[in-house]
């Protein structure tokens, strides 16, 4: 589940050119009344779908069929210094992923990620 820590946070809008996804987005936003909940939808290419993901949430994806493409709009560049994510299938979000984590199909940064619950995320709610 990734995300871009401030000055570079970003909004998202995702979309599906080709396949499916499940496409889950987690308030990290510390006082929100949402603080650690999720939304998890299904995008695809033929219902032409988009999920907005705004600053202060991480984002994930899982494609339910082979050779899905996505596509991202940003709300700022993107920041290699700022770049940050949470592991993906941490129980405490309670996302039910249609994959079993023995085969999910992951980046060697995306397995070192840590749980929500060992970081100190600077996020906050403006209310």
């Amino acid at each position: 589940l990734h995300f871009q820590l401030p000055p570079a946070e970003q909004a998202k809008l995702v979309g599906v050119i080709r396949g499916r996804i499940l496409d889950v987005a987690v308030d990290l936003r510390k006082g929100s009344p949402t603080y650690r909940r999720h939304v998890a939808a299904e995008l695809g290419a033929e219902r032409g779908e988009q999920m907005l993901i705004p600053a202060g949430f991480a984002h994930g994806f899982c494609t339910l069929e082979p050779e899905t493409l996505i596509f991202y709009k940003v709300s700022k560049p993107f920041s290699a210094a700022q770049d940050s994510g949470i592991y993906w299938n941490d129980p405490s979000l309670g996302i039910d992923w249609p994959v079993k984590e023995s085969e999910a199909v992951l980046s060697q940064k995306d397995m070192k990620l840590p749980r929500l619950a060992d970081t100190d995320l600077p996020f906050r709610y403006a209310g």
